[in-house]
């Protein structure tokens, strides 16, 4: 038995003899000699093989140099772990080894290292190792020019670029990166790259699980797919399944349409995507922009869904439309797109704006559907709450608004509402309220303005007349087959009755009160929308999803 660090040696095998050299104070053995490490020396490295033996003070002072032979290799063990080259020279008082030439260290079956150089430290069990560096485990190879290994955490690390290559598959490179050997995880960082058959990932830091392929990468991120370019500034993603989750400035770009949100959800097996908070999906074909807090992306089936503060804003060269719902759904392809706002409907486009239960639009006909709102108990009286339209200061209700747009610019062309027609305008100097009802209305738009409206069959009105000094010549009541309304920039202009049943031309002072308001009259001034801000006005206040940081 030869023992390292010991008072004695026992040599094993046919010794030929020492040779001497009496200017450099060498001792060789040239034997195939075996050394053995004591039980009672774990710490010790030991030596099982080498063919050639010897000691040189002048050149390598406190060295033992072995030596390969024709048939075998240096191998030197400790604590596990097996060395392997072709020469190795071993420091006995620091318990320190230096290997060359076709290097390899294997601990267990799972971990090996492979270099041109390697050092080993005895103590404290650090490897550094440069050269050609490869290291192994069962999934993954890592290549580098220089390594640095602690045994005793089961970490080792590069900071000189380096290649990592997972079951022929994934490949990464970093500048720097630490792997974890207990954890078969890969920490890597500055210009990380990532490469799969299906994507493409650059990020500043990437850590990597090898079992399963799962990738989480903090700071700015940028992912590429044949179908996607998604960016996030902290985020995972699995290379197995195709499944991600990205936060903090995240962004999926297809082809057709951008994601934004807080927190993005994304499974590009199915072509789904889920977002929340601060949410903006930019549809570039249909010029669309819709927003919420919780969406969900459907691309197979081109479908979205959208709530809490849900908003699409349609735009032309002219306008743009703003729909509202406290849930939206847009299905279909380009042309062919349906659009549901659902319970608290509102629409603001200009200075037209309204108000009912669900929106419904179909884009291959150009109409959108104002729907009828359920009864609501008001004041102790039950009263049925129609859609609702303004227009400047004009009031149009009825149980069901149609608008039709010009599907070549799509602006909107024209207007329908169906049943319990009534129009409420406030007089010019507010003595009262101008009032026509009917059965249904047809208005027509120019530039995206109502001009013209017309009141289909039992027409009915209260209009205060006015001189051209808008001073007050009768208050007219009246009933007629139809009603031709026009108007300009503010409010109505003039009004044409035609067929007209009866009516009648009241002095203000003798225009009874009682008579001044026709059934069905009710004036929801407090409800009009004039600006974005008012199309949320009663809904549920909105508090932001609590986003868990990602654990890897």
């Amino acid at each position: 038995m030869f023992v390292i660090g010991s008072s004695y040696y026992s040599f094993q095998g046919d010794i030929k003899g020492p040779k001497t050299n009496a200017l450099l104070g060498n001792i060789g053995y040239n034997a195939g000699v075996l050394f053995n490490l004591s039980t009672d020396l774990d710490c010790k490295i030991s030596f099982s093989n080498a063919s050639f033996f010897e000691k040189n003070e002048e050149k390598l002072p406190g060295a033992s140099i072995l030596s390969k032979g024709n048939n075998s290799r240096v191998i030197i063990s400790h604590d596990g772990a097996i060395l392997k080259c072709d020469e190795a020279f071993f420091y006995e008082n620091k318990n320190f080894i230096e290997a060359y030439g076709n290097v390899s260290l294997n601990q267990g079956d799972t971990l090996s290292l492979n270099s041109n150089y390697l050092e080993y430290n005895g103590n404290n069990k650090i490897v550094f190792a440069k050269g050609d560096v490869i290291l192994n485990e069962i999934e993954s190879k890592l290549f580098t020019q220089s390594i640095f290994f602690d045994r005793n955490l089961q970490r080792a690390y590069y900071d000189k670029n380096g290649l990592m290559i997972r079951n022929g598959t994934d490949s990464i490179k970093s500048k720097t990166g630490t792997y974890f050997a207990n954890k078969k995880r890969y920490d890597f960082k500055i210009n990380v790259n990532l490469k799969s058959p299906k994507y493409i990932i650059d990020s500043e830091e990437l850590n990597y699980l090898i079992e399963d392929g799962k990738s989480f990468f903090y700071g700015p991120t940028y992912i590429k797919t044949k179908e996607s370019d998604i960016y996030c500034e902290i985020g995972f993603y699995n290379t197995t399944s195709d499944i991600g989750h990205f936060i903090k400035n995240s962004k999926i770009d297809f082809e057709e349409y951008t994601i934004y949100g807080d927190s993005i959800f994304f499974n590009k097996n199915d072509n789904y995507a889920s977002a929340v908070n601060n949410i903006k999906i930019i549809d570039t074909i249909n010029n669309t922009i819709t927003t919420g807090h919780q969406a969900e992306i459907f691309r197979d089936i081109d479908s979205m869904y959208v709530k809490q503060d849900a908003l699409v804003a349609y735009h032309t060269k002219t306008d743009t439309t703003y729909v509202h719902g406290e849930v939206i759904s847009i299905v279909g392809k380009k042309g062919e797109q349906i659009m549901n706002a659902f319970y608290n409907g509102k629409i603001l486009s200009g200075n037209l704006s309204g108000k009912c239960d669900s929106i419904h639009f179909d884009q291959s006909s150009g109409i959108a559907k104002l729907l009828n709102l359920e009864k609501k108990q008001e004041n102790n009286l039950r009263t049925i709450k129609r859609p609702i339209l303004w227009n400047n200061k004009s009031q149009i209700t009825g149980d069901s608004i149609y608008f039709k747009f010009n599907l070549k610019n799509n602006a909107i062309d024209s207007l329908f509402v169906f049943n319990n027609v009534f129009i409420i305008e406030k007089d010019s100097l507010e003595l009262g309220f101008n009032q026509i009802k009917g059965k249904n209305l047809r208005g027509n738009f120019i530039d995206s303005k109502l001009k013209e409206v017309d009141i289909i069959k039992n027409a009915e009105s209260i209009y205060f007349l006015r001189n051209s000094e808008n001073e007050l010549i009768g208050i007219d009541k009246s009933k007629s087959a139809k009603i031709k309304i026009l108007l300009d920039e503010q409010s109505i202009e003039s009004f044409t009755k035609m067929n007209q049943i009866d009516g009648k031309v009241y002095p203000e002072e003798k225009f009874d009160a009682k008579l001044r308001i026709l059934k069905g009259f009710y004036f929801r001034e407090d409800e009009i929308i004039k600006e974005i801000s008012d199309l949320f006005k009663g809904d549920k206040k909105f508090k932001k999803i609590k986003i868990n940081q990602l654990q890897n």
